[in-house]
């Protein structure tokens, strides 16, 4: 038999008992939240139905006491854009300008001024809504206005809708013509005004442009006489050119072409120099064998070489005449040499000085263009400043005699305008009529349906209000969402089960067995089989205050236990304010005055043995041991190793052994207790255990290592939308059958 679960165990059920469980669930679920509206269903309707008279009897007394009637007209809105009068065709204007248009039109006659200008008028004063709304301070008047005087914009079409909503239908429709009279005078005075103002400022710049044209053309003057050039127009054109641009043109396509010819000469003279320099060419052999005395001296050597050839014949190779011969001849091969070097010099250094005498000439002839282009580039620069200035006056010239045709077509235009009666671009379309329709306010006709849904909201309101300022751990949800713990009972309220109206609560599995009440004790001990661990034995019921019932619980749990034909020992715990002897009367007249006196605190205190203290109850297989005679100490009483050797000793002897304990939050007697059972049992009433006592309870146990195997709810009552309502009907119908053979 275990009688302290190891600390693997302690920690498990902690684990799992533990508030912040990953299994845990703690939001409102659809069913849930249906069972509160069930349970209020007469506080919401019963709101609901006095936001809804509420809202009725409101609308009523509007309508009757403060009717309101509503004058309309419509005024006429023209394109925003200045017409042209000289044109046919009408210029378009774009539907979002002119819708914007209309609203600040609109907005116009709703501003202050525009309304306080209505309430001088006269008429107004006259009226009775004046006076009414008057009081003293024309605030009120102009704030009236502001809620009850519209003015709508129509998107479509061009017009905007003005209405006026009071008391009267009469002064309803005065309101609005004044009011669209004065507008309508005022919007007009206001764009004659406009183009007046426009007028005298364009005849005011037509005499200042025309004074501007006048300064342009004495300026053009000027450039005239100063540049000495009449014809400063610039041409327009490529084959229209100033003579002094056509000059300069001119001068410098000559530098250019003179400048290339230099450049060509400079290369030839340096050919001529490496020419002079070199080998004979062909143009010098040419040059002389057209000389004549290279002429004359070749025919001399011919002759002379004829006679050399006859003379060698004639007279042999060392002959006189013939050496004087060869002399000849070689002094005219020389002589032929020098010339032909003479030739061939003179010919090179010719061309080579002829070369140069033509560069020089070029050069005098370039110096020469480039003068004349610097006195031409003078005149052209000269011709372009002034042609600068020219057309700069005339630029502004132009610009001026532009400005002031279209300045004087504006002027035609605004006289035009200022005589044409469409001027003003709101026109009223008729006088608006008095209304013959009494008229409701949007708010008032809401009144009734908005004060139903206003009722009914605060009915849903209240409901959820008492919902959740209601702490008490009512439900299996309330356990579920709460307590984080395994719900192993549930026993209802007794007043809700007629069958144990006269039976005692300690008692009811006994006397009424057929009850409902009964029958969740039962169940309790069943589930109680199913979650102990193997030789579960000792049951400790402990609750967190006085009066939750756990002393009930103690006394059906043991006789349940008992049909089971198992044999059960009771045992009283709660030695501050023992209840045991109250649902147990002591009998038996065979006994003394100090064996009557015998219990708990007699066998912790070593009187006497537990077999002597063990009573028999009015339950057979059940028994009894009751509190015992008062002790001052009960917590170091039931600390002590006696208890611990009494539950080890009773464990043996009987199937099961169930403790009731004083109650966990007020006295610390529990905790030793439940360290020395195989298992606790906590207690919760529905009608008085709070969410917070119920989990500091479960706290209380846990840590001091008590295993808890669950809980019971006690006193549960049967809501609307809740628990037990359906269940009672059913049961008494599934054991009807039963109950009627068991009376026969």
């Amino acid at each position: 038999m275990k009688r302290n679960p190891s600390p693997m165990n302690i920690g498990k059920n902690r684990k799992s008992g533990s508030p912040t469980a990953s299994a845990s669930v703690t939001a409102l679920t659809p069913r849930e939240v249906f069972g509160m509206l069930r349970r209020h269903l007469w506080l919401i309707l019963f709101m609901t139905t006095l936001g809804m008279a509420l809202g009725a009897a409101g609308w009523v007394l509007v309508r009757r006491y403060a009717p309101l009637y509503r004058a309309e007209t419509i005024l006429k809105v023209l394109p925003p854009i200045e017409t042209d009068p000289m044109e046919i065709v009408a210029t378009q204007v774009q539907q979002d300008l002119q819708y914007g248009h209309r609203v600040s039109l609109a907005n116009l006659m709703k501003r202050q001024d525009s309304l306080q200008g209505l309430l001088e008028s006269d008429k107004v004063r006259g009226t009775t809504w004046f006076r009414q709304k008057l009081h003293g301070d024309i605030r009120d008047a102009v704030a009236s206005l502001e809620d009850n005087l519209n003015a709508f914009p129509h998107r479509e079409a061009e017009h905007i809708i003005v209405s006026m909503t009071c008391g009267s239908p009469k002064e309803a429709a005065l309101i609005v013509n004044e009011m669209v009279r004065l507008f309508v005078s005022q919007h007009g005075d206001t764009q004659r005004q406009d183009v007046n103002q426009k007028l005298i400022e364009l005849t005011a710049r037509q005499s200042f442009v025309e004074k501007e044209v006048a300064d342009s053309e004495r300026a053009l003057q000027r450039v005239r006489e100063e540049s000495g050039m009449t014809d400063l127009e610039r041409p327009s054109g490529h084959y229209f050119q100033h003579t002094i641009t056509m000059r300069l043109n001119d001068l410098e396509l000559q530098e250019s072409e003179l400048s290339l010819a230099i450049k060509q000469l400079r290369a030839d003279i340096e050919n001529l120099k490496v020419l002079a320099e070199g080998p004979i060419t062909d143009q010098v052999e040419h040059a002389i064998e057209r000389d004549p005395v290279m002429i004359a001296l070749a025919q001399q050597l011919a002759l002379l070489e004829g006679q050399l050839s006859g003379r060698l014949t004639k007279f042999g190779q060392d002959h006189r005449v013939v050496r004087q011969t060869q002399e000849l001849i070689g002094e005219i091969e020389q002589k032929r040499g020098q010339r032909r070097l003479e030739i061939a010099e003179q010919t090179r250094r010719a061309n080579l000085y002829n070369a140069r005498d033509t560069l020089r000439v070029l050069e005098e002839r370039q110096t020469e263009l480039q003068l004349l282009r610097d006195q031409a580039r003078d005149k052209q620069k000269t011709l372009d400043e002034a042609r600068a200035r020219y057309e700069q006056y005339t630029k502004v010239r132009d610009e001026r005699i532009e400005m002031l045709n279209q300045i004087k077509t504006q002027i035609e235009k605004l006289r035009i305008m200022l005589s044409d009666p469409d001027t003003p671009k709101v026109q009223p379309l008729g006088l608006a009529p008095e209304p013959l329709k009494m008229v409701m306010s949007r708010h008032v006709v809401l009144w009734g349906p908005g004060g139903t849904m206003l009722g009914l909201m605060l009915g849903l309101a209240l409901t959820f209000l008492i919902e959740m300022l209601n702490d008490l751990v009512r439900t299996p949800n309330d356990v579920r969402r709460f307590v984080h713990l395994p719900l192993l009972g549930m026993i209802p309220d007794a007043a809700e089960d007629r069958a144990v109206d006269d039976v005692d609560l300690c008692h009811v599995v006994k006397d009424a067995p057929y009850s409902l009440l009964g029958e969740c004790y039962r169940r309790c001990r069943t589930n109680l089989d199913l979650t102990g661990e193997a030789g579960f034995k000792t049951l400790l019921i402990a609750s967190g205050a006085p009066g939750d019932g756990k002393t009930s619980v103690a006394c059906n749990l043991a006789a349940a236990f008992v049909a089971k034909y198992e044999k059960v020992l009771l045992i009283d715990a709660n030695l501050r304010q023992p209840s045991l002897h109250l649902a147990f009367p002591r009998t038996g007249s065979e006994e003394t005055k100090e064996t009557r006196r015998q219990g708990l605190t007699s066998i912790l205190t070593g009187q006497c043995d537990y077999q002597s203290a063990i009573r028999p109850s009015s339950i057979a297989g059940l028994d009894l041991i009751y509190a015992g005679p008062p002790t001052a100490s009960p917590a170091e009483v039931l600390a002590g190793r006696r208890m611990k050797e009494l539950i080890e000793g009773v464990a043996q002897h009987y199937d099961r052994v169930i403790i009731d304990s004083p109650p966990v939050l007020l006295v610390s007697d529990v905790k030793v207790l439940a360290r020395l059972v195989d298992g606790t049992l906590l207690v919760y009433n529905a009608a008085a255990t709070t969410r917070g006592a119920a989990r500091r309870t479960l706290r209380e146990l846990q840590e001091v290592g008590a295993n808890v195997l669950g809980c019971v709810l006690f006193g549960a009552e049967a809501m609307k939308g809740g628990y037990f309502r359906q269940q009672f009907k059913a049961y008494r119908k599934y054991l009807k059958p039963q109950l009627a053979a068991n009376s026969a």
